[in-house]
């Protein structure tokens, strides 16, 4: 069977427009992409480098407090080393590549605030600011539970623990 060249024309020009289209919904066309935007941090990650970043004040805290107090560092690096355990327990749930610093602020709980004042100097910490600081550490615990995953709940509630703890065994140090 011979066919019209004029069939032949229509048939090209939409299987020339049927190509067009398809590659216009493919995205490749000569306009400018916006780029996807990024997706938002999820919440156990930014809790966790909330809490990583408490962690290592309170464990910051400790050193300086050897540091300022050479007759107690003895009696109190037991309570740095524990804190460094939380934290690398801590560190061991942040998935790859959730590094601190990475996210926006959080809405989480902000972790609590063991250090001293800024202004204060080394020499200025005492027994009682880190008995303060544990205790501001272990109250922050149970609004940190209620946004958190079972397992990070879990390690939350045992460092809660062990926070509140040493609130008492610090206050049996003497400056």
């Amino acid at each position: 069977m011979r066919h019209s060249g004029g069939a032949q024309v229509t048939r090209r020009a939409l299987l020339g427009s049927a190509a067009v289209a398809g590659l216009a919904a493919a995205g490749c066309s000569s306009a400018p992409r916006k780029p996807a935007a990024p997706a938002p941090p999820d919440p156990q990650t930014m809790l966790l480098t909330s809490l990583i970043a408490g962690k290592e004040q309170l464990v910051s805290l400790y050193g300086r407090a050897a540091a300022a107090l050479p007759g107690r560092a003895a009696v109190l690096e037991p309570f740095r080393q524990r804190h460094a355990a939380h934290l690398q327990a801590l560190r061991a749930l942040l998935p790859a590549g959730g590094g601190t610093g990475t996210f926006p602020a959080s809405p989480a709980p902000p972790p609590a605030s063991p250090t001293v004042s800024p202004s204060e100097s080394p020499s200025a910490i005492s027994v009682g600011a880190l008995r303060d600081a544990e205790r501001r550490a272990a109250s922050a615990r149970p609004a940190q539970m209620a946004t958190a995953s079972p397992a990070l709940s879990q390690l939350l509630a045992s460092i809660g623990a062990c926070e509140a703890v040493h609130v008492v065994a610090l206050g049996r140090v003497r400056d």
